[in-house]
């Protein structure tokens, strides 16, 4: 079982620094959401599924979706869309 955490939290940090490094803000986006399915599956994991319920449907449902909307809202206001 510890192997499964030690696993969990390497994909976490990983989320985290692709967020961090990503170039494009949706990438950014999808690696939070990424990240934030895999703490509620860590959640879960310990014991304590209202709080993976909870991360869930704000951390990676909500604060995703509205990210998502917020970054191409901006792009269309700028006229110019940068792509890799």
């Amino acid at each position: 079982m510890l192997v499964t955490y030690l696993i969990l939290v390497c994909i976490i940090l990983a989320a985290a620094v692709v967020a961090t490094r990503a170039r494009s803000l949706i990438r950014a986006a999808i690696s939070l959401f990424c990240g934030s399915c895999t703490l509620a599956l860590l959640f879960y994991l310990m014991g304590a599924p209202l709080g993976a319920i909870i991360q869930l449907s704000v951390g990676a449902g909500l604060l995703s979706v509205l990210f998502i909307i917020a970054i191409s809202l901006t792009e269309n206001v700028g006229g110019q869309r940068h792509e890799d």
